[in-house]
């Protein structure tokens, strides 16, 4: 059986001091099944892992260096974010990607060496709007996952979770429908399959992230290839983050 993985992405919000008061509130949300993450800014990564000590949630960063070290200011490698206590780290977010320069290449890099280093990933895929509109979804999707995966070997596919957020509904209060979130993810996991094995496939966590709210979350869970959520703007309120977390419970 699939892990069910609800993770929240904070991006650039809170302050340590309120990082630690939303921690807290999220370590007590009650879950029973699903796999509760927090992907917390750099600066929270100490207050957060105070906040949720004792608790099953997990702690995680929101992006990581492909080198352990070296000349680059600025940035954090994977064997920091181990040793501040991460056990996850999302690499190739959209934003990342908008913003910041962020290629297929440099994905691939830094999953291995988060890989490689003990995180588990959270690879993020996903089209922009006028990608969707002319019928490239899959296109994109499919090279995103086949440059992201590059080198990594099926063993390692364990502690590999892919989120597919099209970047039209990110933060946007759009969302796919139930049945294009399905389709693609299902894509993904047939795509899994020719690129590693039936087992591969079948056992990798596919989230859906992409304005998943309290409202929409029981349903997208619902759909069988869908097994859990990246979420933003929800994650930063306990009380919509603890709906989703339920339904993860139940999905």
């Amino acid at each position: 059986m699939r892990k069910i993985v609800i993770a929240g992405n904070w991006k650039m919000n809170k302050t340590p001091s309120e990082a630690a008061e939303l921690a807290t509130q999220i370590a007590a949300l009650e879950n029973n099944k699903a796999e509760v993450v927090i992907c917390v800014p750099y600066v929270d990564i100490f207050a957060a892992k105070q906040a949720i000590a004792g608790s099953k949630v997990k702690l995680g960063a929101e992006n990581v260096h492909w080198e352990a070290s070296g000349a680059f200011t600025g940035e954090i490698s994977a064997p920091m974010l181990v040793e501040c206590g991460c056990e996850y780290v999302i690499i190739g977010h959209s934003e990342r990607r908008q913003y910041f320069g962020e290629t297929d290449e440099t994905v691939n890099k830094r999953t291995k060496a988060a890989l490689n280093a003990g995180l588990k990933v959270i690879l993020c895929v996903g089209e922009l709007k006028e990608e969707r509109e002319t019928g490239k979804t899959e296109e994109v999707v499919k090279r995103q996952v086949i440059e992201g995966l590059k080198d990594i070997s099926a063993e390692q596919m364990a502690n590999v979770v892919i989120a597919y957020e099209p970047v039209w509904a990110i933060g946007t209060g759009l969302t796919a429908t139930n049945e294009q979130a399905e389709e693609v993810c299902a894509f993904i996991r047939a795509l899994l399959k020719d690129l590693y094995c039936d087992c591969v496939a079948d056992s990798t966590t596919i989230q859906y992230g992409g304005s998943m709210n309290a409202k929409n979350a029981a349903d997208l869970l619902a759909m069988p290839n869908i097994d859990g959520g990246l979420i933003g703007g929800a994650s930063l309120k306990p009380a919509d983050f603890g709906v989703i977390i339920a339904a993860g419970d139940k999905a």
